[in-house]
């Protein structure tokens, strides 16, 4: 069958802050590796722009983020290519295919796909095809957009690069070769398969051994954080279980509000247990075992290890990979369906694997995995005859991925603590019933449930997209972030009360406005105590809530409390030129915000619709509306 061609290469570069565009980038890089390209697939900010010119065509794959900007692993890459010294031109031997992952919900769509492909056309590049869009609101999620791109893209690699006569694409029905291969760390020693001991079966279900395994994660610029409080914030008959967690972070780690801290979730024992046992691997769960390259690049080892969290050259068992490493409770994407019917003989349920990797079966998909949130664990105990070689594993089971928190705190100026740092989050713990009747836990919210005071983790910190800066002071603040959008409102207010305290800005200091949103007053209306306690204080605050079900008739959200308030509104941001922040959930509600104000901007500034859009867009433009939701 052979593989790729000689002076055929595709380079496949993402940026990538959640997972989503490095799954889209690797999936380009098995579509290009079909077409008999060598193929290397890398973040943008890992590759230096010569190397641009040594490929035959570059794939890109990349989300947006916060205020329409590029994620922090293209930075780099993004500063690079907009460099004054490089001339018009200088890429157009450079042929290219983009895809970009937004969300509609946020004014700037696809904003850095859009900015990266202009840039690159900008510098004489050559789009092959019509670039590809994604949105996360969309019914068909990210998978569905890049379901009916990828075959247009395919078939304008083949006419731009075609392959010689006797020559054809590898077919899907054969399967790719991947990069890594796990192999027996003392191969002697353990290939007899017969002499190994079967580890003793465990049932961790419902008892208090049924918690992730407490050592560090050895992650690249992790800080370690010791757990101080864990606190569930609404009361035990509410539906949600909403936790205030409080880290002391080692060393001085300074913060601003809208920073985001990253949690690296572990799997639970039970559930890892399960794994083993739908896999028949649990004869050689503990066996120290090794990541070597496969036969196909072991003359060119590739420059990406296998999991973003571990070295090659340190050995590994199965049951710590499936512990700490791979994602074997998260819903499985398109190609997971590709890869699994590789390895089952059954004839029906190779055809329903490959059904599900149809693009005509896109709906049939979400209602077998998005719908009802079904994992890569429950798919495997339901397609009972697929055998996954351990071998292939990393290839087959996304990697487990952190999960980023807006930092809910505020640090004093003052502070001369040089060997902590606190932190504080606000975190909605993921748990319901499905459609299908099963109970449903998100694979990091899980996590931090399971966190007991005194645990030491590793997380990480991050810049985040709201940008406030002490010089924005002296102009108002207008909040709005419904349910535990409030987390960077609340860093926000505090950061603001000290660096006035730090200013001695006194009473002539505007009024901030904070706009809450949450169902019920009693049940999970955060911090209203603190709320109290600082316009008692003095500090120039007024707040105003919105409870979904505690009215009789209608409902009424944030929204809602914005149009009731809009004179105070528009007097803040237009006579006063304050600042606009939006956090949350994504969906409705960004969107909705957005219509109250334009329709106040309409109503207090005598304005048609067409002027109050224009005006808000230029809020936009000058960084005074930001927006950053999930």
């Amino acid at each position: 069958m052979g593989g790729a061609l000689h002076d055929r290469h595709a380079l496949v570069l993402y940026g990538s802050e959640t997972g989503n565009a490095q799954d889209v980038a690797e999936e380009l890089g098995r579509l290009a590796e079909r077409l008999r390209f060598d193929t290397e697939v890398a973040e943008l900010n890992a590759i230096p722009l010569r190397q641009l010119l040594q490929c035959s065509v570059l794939l890109i794959a990349i989300s947006t983020t916060g205020q329409g900007e590029l994620p922090p692993n293209s930075q780099v890459f993004w500063k690079a290519l907009r460099s004054t010294r490089l001339r018009p031109g200088c890429l157009q031997q450079l042929r290219f295919a983009s895809f970009g992952l937004g969300d509609s919900s946020y004014p700037k769509f696809n904003w850095a796909h859009r900015k990266l492909y202009n840039r690159l056309v900008q510098l004489g590049a050559q789009p092959i095809c019509d670039r590809g869009e994604a949105d996360e609101q969309h019914p068909d999620g990210l998978d569905g957009a890049f379901a009916a791109w990828s075959p247009k893209l395919r078939q304008r690699l083949l006419e731009e690069f075609p392959l010689p006569d006797n020559v054809e694409p590898i077919p899907d029905d054969v399967l790719l070769e991947p990069k890594w291969l796990l192999d027996f760390e003392e191969q002697q020693a353990n290939s007899d398969a017969d002499s190994i001991v079967k580890a003793p079966p465990q049932d961790f279900q419902g008892t208090s051994e049924d918690r992730p395994p407490l050592d560090l994660l050895d992650i690249p610029h992790g800080i370690t954080a010791t757990v101080l409080t864990n606190n569930r914030l609404t009361p035990r008959a509410h539906w949600q279980d909403v936790r205030q967690l409080t880290l002391s972070l080692s060393g001085h780690h300074p913060y601003v509000p809208g920073d985001v801290l990253t949690i690296y979730p572990k799997n639970f024992p039970s559930d890892v247990e399960q794994f083993l046992e739908v896999t028949h691997w649990k004869a050689i769960a503990d066996k120290p075992l090794k990541f070597t390259p496969s036969p196909k690049t072991a003359s060119s080892p590739p420059s990406r290890p296998p999991l973003p969290h571990h070295s090659t050259e340190k050995p590994i068992t199965l049951r710590t990979l499936l512990t700490d490493h791979l994602d074997i409770m998260s819903i499985p994407r398109r190609s997971f369906f590709a890869h699994l019917a590789y390895f089952t003989d059954d004839e029906f349920q190779k055809e329903r694997l490959l059904e599900f990797t149809n693009p005509e079966y896109i709906d049939e998909l979400y209602d077998y995995t998005t719908r009802p949130r079904r994992s890569i664990l429950e798919v495997l105990q339901e397609f009972e005859t697929v055998k996954i070689p351990w071998q292939r594993v990393c290839s087959i089971i996304p990697a487990m991925r952190g999960r980023q928190f807006s930092i809910a705190s505020a640090l004093p100026t003052s502070s001369t603590n040089q060997e902590s740092t606190l932190v504080e989050l606000l975190i909605a713990i993921v748990k319901y019933r499905t459609v299908i009747k099963r109970i449903r836990q998100g694979v990091c919210t899980r996590y931090v449930a399971s966190l007991q005071p005194g645990q030491n983790i590793t997380v990480t910190l991050a810049k985040g997209g709201l940008h406030v800066t002490e010089a924005e002071i002296d102009r108002p603040a207008v909040m709005i972030g419904p349910g535990t959008g409030v987390a960077p409102m609340r860093s926000l207010i505090y950061q603001r009360k000290y660096w006035r305290h730090d200013l001695d800005i006194g009473e002539e200091a505007p009024h901030d406005l904070l706009f809450f949103g949450c169902r019920n007053a009693g049940s999970d209306y955060f911090f209203k105590d603190e709320w109290e306690a600082l316009t008692k204080e003095g500090v120039p605050l007024n707040v105003f809530a919105a409870f979904s079900r505690d009215q009789q008739r209608e409902k009424v959200y944030v929204q809602d409390l914005v149009r009731t308030h809009s004179a105070l509104v528009y007097d803040a941001v237009v006579n006063k030129g304050g600042f606009i922040y939006i956090c949350g959930s994504s969906g409705k509600m960004p969107q909705a915000v957005r219509e109250a104000l334009i329709e106040g901007i309409q109503q207090h500034g005598d304005m048609d619709r067409e002027g109050a859009e224009a005006y808000l867009a230029a809020l936009e433009k000058s960084g005074r509306y930001r927006q950053e939701t999930w």
